[in-house]
């Protein structure tokens, strides 16, 4: 009974190494399977969205999706039943992402249309962080995410800013062209100055007098300087977090290296205790 166990132990140890780790070759074949499956199945979905194709093959791309979801079924219930912690994996990020990967295509049996939910299986491919190692490359986005809610404030304010001046804008160029020439009420020249003022210029609105051209190429120009602003603004934000990580005075009593961040605890070269 008790080699059954230490059987059974061994071989869910060893599935959650496979499935759950990176580090090992079977490990690395598995997820690398995985997100080429991944890329398949994503595929087939948007192919079948092109009317042209899935009349010819409708058939066929149903089969393959509903071969897809069987195999992300089995590795969803597979991942539960190995892992130490089934709760813990069923409410994280990837086990809420892996279950919404599966369920369209059983809500396309009662509900119509719900299988063109299943480009959620891309967000899948965020796996790839853990298969080459660019785990590290968090930190940097955890940096990024510090300085953007630092900079909220400001950001708020910017944008307020901006939501006034294109009220403003928009307003004197609503009086300035008038019905005749397209800006037919307040908010739709608020509209025309907001995708002048990004510079993305749709064309659909154009102003056709002289001063509403002016006034046009004014905001242009200006649009150029607002669109720093919010990059001026977290770079700031990022420039001052780097200053406050800046090394200290602490060195290490081992290899005398010098120049640590302000909270180690640990020498960055040879690991021993800072004192």
């Amino acid at each position: 009974m008790n080699s059954k166990k230490a059987r059974r132990d061994k071989w869910r140890k060893d599935l959650y190494v496979i499935i759950f780790e990176a580090d090992t070759y079977w490990g690395k074949f598995f997820d690398v399977g995985l997100l080429i499956t991944i890329l398949l199945s994503v595929a087939v979905v948007l192919l079948e969205s092109v009317e042209s194709i899935s009349n010819l093959y409708k058939d066929l791309l149903l089969i393959i999706e509903w071969f897809f979801t069987l195999i992300f079924t089995l590795e969803y219930l597979a991942r539960i039943m190995i892992s130490p912690r089934p709760k813990k994996y069923f409410f994280s990020f990837f086990g809420i992402v892996d279950l919404l990967s599966i369920l369209p295509t059983y809500l396309g049996l009662v509900f119509t249309g719900a299988h063109a939910l299943l480009v959620i299986r891309s967000i899948r491919l965020l796996r790839v962080f853990r298969i080459f190692k660019l785990v590290r490359f968090l930190g940097e986005a955890s940096q990024l995410a510090q300085a953007l809610k630092a900079s909220r404030a400001k950001i708020t304010v910017f944008l307020g800013s901006v939501f006034i001046l294109v009220v403003i804008l928009g307003s004197i160029m609503y009086l300035i062209e008038g019905r005749e020439n397209g800006f037919t009420s307040i908010p739709r020249s608020i509209y025309w100055a907001i995708v002048t003022l990004t510079t993305v210029g749709y064309g659909d609105i154009a102003p056709q007098t002289v001063i509403g051209q002016t006034l046009a190429s004014l905001i242009m120009i200006l649009g150029y300087g607002i669109i720093a602003v919010p990059t001026g603004i977290v770079t700031a934000e990022i420039s001052q977090q780097n200053k406050t990580k800046q090394v200290t005075s602490y060195t290490c009593n081992v290899c005398n290296t010098a120049g640590h961040d302000k909270d180690a605890r640990y020498c960055k070269m040879c690991g021993s205790e800072l004192l």
